[in-house]
């Protein structure tokens, strides 16, 4: 085809199109004006917004009736739904305890915290975390993750410091799985440059077994494997450390941090041993109280889905509506089911700005084991 010919049937068949758009959005300013009919009506009688019943009835009408497009039909129903609902939302205020959580919160950390917990030994990564975040804080450490919160939940600590993904290896899934078991706020973040070094107590004798935390076993798994080392699972990085000085072991070895190895006393053999040389661990900062910054940028919230096409698409197109960017998503198991998950969620926003509040109470009201996590800044 030339040029000129393409250029003339695709003009005409836009210009097709510019004329079914102009008699298209006529119809859905009427539709969305219905909607909002139907909010004064159930706000009257006391409905729910939601109507998982009608919406799939719907769904499914638009899908038979679409023929080929089919599946586009259903999905753009599905996204004009989405844009109903949350105008309807906006008319019949919900979430009531989330406003109250969001109107009463504290707006800053404080400026000493009552105890601040992490996971390991001194010199571990979390420590690093929790002293860039709390430099005047008292810092405890106990031997697991569970114990932190246990702790946290307690009232023993006001704050725990925790892992939960890094850059080489991905998400630390057991702490989310704690984080989703205990529901507890989300309330900082920090992202630590992860630097491993390759140390020992017996300089004299060549390294034939190393020890470390499985993360940081994965994150040098290249260096492991071309000097033939045999792994051993440890604890803590820094844990590790204090292992291998009070071992004394001809062989030995341990992969942890620099601060960790003069922390124990042990010969740094090799530094830089990660197979990522810009490795970072982000960590967070759990707590039983909510804390909101008024400049806070980040959210995170959990919520569990019914089994049905496209009911993960029908959630995260409304964050898209509201000009929201999703930073993370994690899907994990729900204990006590089959093939049922919880999904966690990361986004871009502050819960203070309308939008946004209600954007996040409209799901509270609408989706099953729904829990707001916090609205943070990460540093």
């Amino acid at each position: 085809m030339e040029r000129e010919e393409y250029t003339k049937k695709l003009a005409q068949v836009r210009a097709k199109i510019d004329g079914i758009d102009r008699q298209l959005l006529p119809l859905f300013v009427e539709r969305m004006q219905c909607s909002e009919q139907v909010a004064a009506l159930k706000k009257e009688a006391g409905e729910p917004v939601f109507s998982a019943n009608r919406e799939q009835a719907i769904l499914d009408w638009a899908r038979e009736q679409g023929g080929a497009f089919g599946g586009e039909a259903a999905g753009f129903y599905s996204a004009i739904m989405a844009i109903s609902r949350g105008r309807q939302h906006r008319l019949l205020p919900g979430g009531e305890p989330l406003r109250s959580m969001e109107a009463s919160a504290a707006r800053e950390m404080p400026a000493i915290p009552q105890g601040v917990v992490c996971q390991g030994v001194e010199g571990a990564y979390s420590h690093h975390a929790a002293l860039d975040l709390f430099p005047d804080a008292a810092i405890s450490f106990r031997p697991s993750w569970q114990q932190v919160f246990e702790d946290v939940q307690a009232g023993k600590a006001q704050f725990g410091v925790l892992p939960v993904e890094n850059s080489a290896a991905g998400s630390v899934t057991a702490v989310y799985d704690l984080i989703l078991r205990y529901r507890f706020y989300i309330v900082g973040a920090k992202a630590v440059k992860v630097a491993h070094c390759l140390a020992t107590a017996r300089p004299d004798a060549p390294v034939r077994t190393v020890i470390s935390h499985p993360q940081a076993l994965s994150q040098c798994r290249g260096y492991i494997a071309a000097h033939g080392f045999e792994i051993r699972e440890f604890s803590n990085t820094a844990a590790a450390a204090e292992y291998v000085a009070e071992q004394s072991q001809e062989g030995l070895g341990a992969i942890c941090s620099i601060e960790a190895a003069k922390q124990y006393g042990l010969t740094v053999l090799e530094e830089e041993i990660q197979d990522e040389k810009n490795n970072q661990t982000r960590f967070v900062v759990i707590s039983r109280a909510p804390i909101l910054p008024e400049g806070a940028n980040k959210i995170s919230l959990c919520f569990s889905l019914s089994h049905e096409p496209g009911s993960l698409y029908s959630v995260l197109q409304r964050f898209a509506f509201c000009g929201l960017n999703m930073t993370k998503i994690e899907s994990r198991p729900i204990p006590g089911s089959v093939f049922e998950y919880d999904f966690y969620l990361d986004f871009t926003g502050n819960i203070h700005e309308p939008v946004t509040l209600e954007l996040i109470c409209s799901l509270y009201d609408e989706l099953p084991r729904f829990s707001f996590l916090g609205n943070y800044s990460e540093s």
